[in-house]
């Protein structure tokens, strides 16, 4: 059995970034589609599968990820930021982005207090 590989700070930060940038574009796009049309389905599948890439980045970091999430929402309380820590709490491991009930999402971020 392998140790455990190292937990690079800079990079869990950069995962919480990316994610929580490309969670805000997602649910822009599935909110206007008009604004965006070229985002077709081609382009939401890869927009998912790179939030998704991200996501898990954090994920296997465990609970390193979800305190980079944290700190991160922390700095900048925004829905994209809520929506990464959401993604990353127990039980959550299993969810994907393109699953979600969009709108039930944004109404667990207005709850909270973002847009």
């Amino acid at each position: 059995m392998y140790p455990p590989a190292p937990v690079l700070p800079e990079i869990l930060r950069q995962h919480a970034e990316q994610a929580a940038f490309l969670w805000t574009v997602y649910d822009r796009a599935m909110l206007y589609p008009e604004e965006n049309p070229e985002l077709d389905g081609l382009r939401l599948a890869r927009l998912l599968e790179r939030l998704e890439a991200h996501l898990d980045g954090l994920r296997v970091a465990g609970a390193e990820g979800l305190r980079v999430a944290k700190a991160r929402f922390g700095e900048y309380p925004e829905a994209g930021e809520l929506f990464v820590v959401r993604m990353l709490q127990p039980g959550a491991e299993e969810l994907r982005v393109a699953a979600l009930d969009v709108e039930r999402v944004r109404a667990y971020l207005k709850a909270s207090g973002r847009k």
